[in-house]
């Protein structure tokens, strides 16, 4: 069992590469290939120093922002008061909650939040969501401001977001905000009253219709004609948010700013979400995500590269500077992105086959064929049972040498290594159709000592590509070209 302090490392138990051994199985080339990770075990503590950033995106056509854990030392958020970060069954329930909810959106399941019957999920969000801090209007609205030109004239409040790639509409949370309708926050509230630019969306607006299934109607006590226009965002454990949608400019970072960015004022909440952060900035495929609002001006795509928890990562928005096979863009492996049928504003991928110490897994393609989605929120990768069992079974094999420690939530594969000073862990890539390839680092295969991949319930599901997987690879959307490109080692 994890303790609170192992989970705010997220990935503890097996985390220091010492180095890489060629214990090959196959033959010919392939004999050079490094097979498995030699990885010192620990006791480890949670670091408290933040390493910073590894190497600047390769965009080079659009604008970035630092990303962070949310509980880790480099994220603002987590500097004040000491308090106990979620335990990591937490955030696996969690991340099963989510998920599952993802999933139902996908394939066009209703999700009747207000059904006396359905069943009640509380829990904190405490996810492993990446954050980045985005500036918010025109100024005055608090003392946590983004200074751009570093003169001590702070005109912009700075807003900590969580990124979330299967949600369209931004929102924050806005003043008037008073507890318990809205949640505690760590960042200074924006009022919308004190910036210059900010101006609620009118009803019968193409803005307004734009929202579909979020619209919420029209406020009955403005003044304007036709009212201003409302929304409304469910989550998948009764969670929701509601108030004015609105447009302000938007700050990426001291070269650019969005004008008339669109977004939820919130209001009122439901639920409990994390104090970590002040809304979320949401990059799905929709019309009104933050990925539409700057795809003209900046390019229809963007990337992000989810960090160690000690470490920061980046959201990139235009992606490469260009895609010619001379740039550093080729050094990205590349998947078709394909587009769910029901839901187009989630991202799916074509996972094709796992390799275990250098070793194909035998399981038939058609297995896979249900796709993945690509989620930034998502913990652990799904995969389907077939599947699951034979990576399961391989990595069993190759981890013979260590004695089994029960389950760990719903991770299912998990080690004692107390007495062990170095593991042996076996290498592990994902292939993609196109003939993507994407190698493991071990943090990425084992979590808390546990293998970090689940099942999903049948064959027939949607799988997902969690972050656990993805940490330290650059992840590029491009939209526009239809794929999605990984590139290892960018944070």
């Amino acid at each position: 069992m994890a303790t609170s302090q192992q989970a705010a490392v997220i990935f503890s138990a097996v985390v220091v590469l010492l180095l890489l051994s060629s214990l090959a199985h196959g033959r010919g080339a392939g004999a050079a290939r490094q097979h498995y990770h030699v990885v010192q075990t620990s006791h480890l503590q949670p670091k408290s120093l933040c390493s910073g950033l590894k190497e600047v995106p390769s965009g080079g056509t659009g604008t970035w922002v630092p990303v962070h854990r949310p509980f880790g030392p480099c994220s603002p958020s987590s500097r004040g008061p000491e308090r106990a970060p979620p335990s990591l069954i937490e955030m696996l329930r969690w991340d099963q909650v989510r998920t599952e909810y993802v999933r139902r959106k996908a394939t066009g399941m209703a999700d009747d939040m207000l059904n006396p019957a359905k069943p009640r999920v509380t829990m904190a969000q405490v996810d492993y969501s990446p954050n980045a801090a985005f500036g918010i209007g025109s100024g005055y609205g608090g003392s946590a401001a983004i200074d751009a030109d570093g003169d001590g004239d702070s005109m912009i409040l700075a807003q900590t977001m969580s990124i979330d790639t299967t949600v369209d509409v931004p929102w924050i949370q806005c003043a008037p905000c008073p507890v318990p309708e809205c949640y505690a926050q760590k960042n200074a509230l924006f009022d919308p009253s004190r910036s210059s630019t900010s101006a609620a969306v009118r009803c019968g607006s193409p803005a307004c219709r734009s929202l579909g299934s979020y619209g919420n109607g029209c406020s009955s006590n403005s003044t304007r004609n036709g009212g201003d226009c409302q929304y409304l965002i469910e989550y998948s454990d009764d969670r929701a948010t509601a108030g004015t949608y609105m447009t302000d400019t938007l700050t990426i970072s001291s070269s650019t700013t969005v004008m008339n960015f669109r977004f939820g004022c919130s209001h009122a909440v439901r639920g409990k979400f994390s104090d970590q952060t002040a809304g979320t900035m949401s990059l799905g495929g929709g019309a009104q995500s933050l990925l539409s609002q700057t795809a003209r001006g900046l390019g229809n795509a963007f990337s992000y590269c989810v960090p160690a928890p000690s470490s920061s990562g980046f959201l990139s928005l235009g992606g490469p500077a260009t895609r010619s096979t001379n740039s550093r863009s080729s050094r990205f492996a590349t998947t078709p992105l394909v587009r769910n049928a029901v839901n187009p504003s989630l991202y799916l991928v074509r996972l094709q086959g796992i390799v275990v110490a250098g070793r194909r897994l035998r399981v038939p393609p058609a297995v896979f064929s249900p796709g993945a989605i690509m989620d930034s929120s998502a913990v652990v990768t799904q995969l389907p049972p077939t599947a699951y069992r034979a990576l399961r079974r391989a990595f069993t094999r190759a981890m013979a040498a260590y004695p089994m420690n029960g389950k760990m939530g719903n991770l299912d594969t998990c080690y004692d290594f107390l007495g062990f000073t170095n593991v042996t862990v076996p290498a592990v890539s994902l292939v993609f159709g196109g003939g993507a390839v994407v190698a493991l680092d071990p943090p990425a295969v084992m979590l808390s000592g546990c293998l970090a991949f689940t099942p999903t319930s049948t064959d027939l599901a949607l799988g997902f590509i969690g972050n656990v997987q993805t940490q330290t690879h650059e992840v590029l959307y491009d939209v526009a070209a239809g794929t999605v490109g990984f590139r290892r080692g960018a944070c």
